[in-house]
């Protein structure tokens, strides 16, 4: 299903060119870190080499639940055709305008489509060993990377940083598991999302938590792609600090952490904290800073946070074991129970009632805390297994039952 529809509304103009590049887009100083590897992991963004491995061989053998999420992925499309598919419509530009709700849209479900249908082609590709899907992907990004210059208007850092995610997911896997993209042509996707992806990214967007973690999750890809060690402390620091602002634990106590640099009174955090009036209840552990809005955009932090935790195992720093881990987990369990009927307690976003839906962020943090780790989550799994396969949101994410269900590696 696509939720681009309820992309987050902005007043005020917000105009993003990679030709200007304000002083607060350039990487900031932050405490020494030393988050990435001596070693890159290829492919390393989100999914792996061995994980893939065990998803080209459960869809050879008909298995499932990967066997129909693969066939699933293979008929999901936008309205400009199939995602896997040579004879997409959309077309490229060099600046992305995006209002409001997608409004208006100029080239937004354009790039955003493409950049998913890249990623849904390269993992085509991997599976199946046919040529034709990785030229696809191929096609797709050079389309892209040799014509866009930059994003406009109020959605611009979120537009970029949700197509700058699928991007980099997809070059990723297609430069490191085959010999089809030519170098020049490599060179220039790397200039692209050096130069147009990631300076409106590079640290965050604090103006709400799912802008924040999407546009770090999509700097740590980028830093994945061109091994740029520096932009990868930089962005994994960042996400350290920012998570627990996201994520509310009881153990936070009768307020929820404040997001960097901005206010930490009590009014401030009930306001941004969509009118949530209290903290510090029993199962409250796992709300979230946008739970009070609706469930959809709780889950687009839910997704960011699960690509990165993922992504930083891969790349040999696992943090599910720590802090950041089991907010992930609580936010799992306290948001699919709501999925699933559960009345809401009076106190949670003053008895208001939720907006739902959680939609198809479950299966990486499901698949690595409960499936690899053995913490028992049945809210989650329950929710998680009633909705598979898991597809794609037209935004960021997308075939998640396909690359992380029941993987161990």
């Amino acid at each position: 299903m696509l939720f681009y529809q309820r992309a987050l509304l902005i007043s005020f103009p917000v105009f993003v060119l990679a030709s200007v590049v304000s002083s607060d887009q350039r990487l900031l100083a932050t405490k020494a870190s030393q988050f990435a590897p001596a070693k890159w992991q290829h492919p390393g963004y989100v999914v792996d080499k061995a994980q893939l491995n065990i998803v080209k061989g459960q869809v050879a053998n008909k298995a499932q639940p990967w066997s129909n999420a693969y066939i699933q992925m293979l008929k999901d499309g936008d309205k400009y055709g199939k995602y896997v598919s040579g004879t997409r419509t959309s077309e490229a530009a060099s600046t992305v305008s995006c209002g409001p709700t997608t409004n208006p849209d100029i080239k937004c479900t354009d790039e955003r489509g493409d950049a998913l249908a890249a990623w849904a082609n390269a993992l085509a590709w991997y599976v199946s060993g046919d040529t034709a899907y990785a030229k696809n992907a191929i096609g797709l990004m050079n389309k892209w990377s040799y014509k866009i210059k930059g994003h406009a208007l109020s959605n611009a850092v979120l537009q970029t940083a949700w197509a700058g995610a699928s991007w980099a997911r997809a070059g990723e896997l297609i430069r490191h598991t085959s010999n089809l993209w030519a170098s020049k042509d490599i060179t220039q996707f790397e200039n692209m999302l050096r130069n147009v992806y990631l300076p409106p990214c590079q640290n965050g967007d604090t103006r709400a938590s799912n802008w924040d973690v999407a546009c770090l999750n999509t700097a740590i890809g980028i830093a994945v792609f061109l091994e740029d060690s520096d932009l990868y402390d930089h962005a994994m620091g960042l996400f350290q600090e920012t998570v627990p602002s996201v994520i509310y634990l009881e153990s936070d106590g009768s307020l929820p952490h404040a997001a960097r640099g901005l206010d930490s009174s009590t009014a401030a955090l009930k306001s941004r904290w969509f009118n949530q009036q209290s903290w510090g209840h029993s199962g409250q552990s796992g709300q979230i800073q946008e739970t009070c809005r609706d469930l959809t955009h709780t889950g687009y932090s839910i997704s960011s946070i699960s690509h990165v935790l993922e992504t930083s195992r891969i790349q040999g720093h696992d943090q599910y074991s720590g802090d950041l881990g089991t907010r992930l987990r609580f936010a799992l369990g306290f948001h699919t129970q709501f999925e699933q009927g559960v009345t809401p307690p009076s106190w949670l976003c003053q008895n208001k009632g939720l907006t739902r839906e959680l939609s198809s962020v479950t299966e990486i943090g499901f698949n690595a805390l409960s499936f690899r780790m053995g913490n028992p989550m049945p809210k989650t799994q329950t929710y998680t297994e009633k909705i598979r396969p898991q597809g794609t949101n037209g935004l960021f994410y997308g075939w998640e039952t396909l690359t992380h269900a029941g993987n161990k590696v």
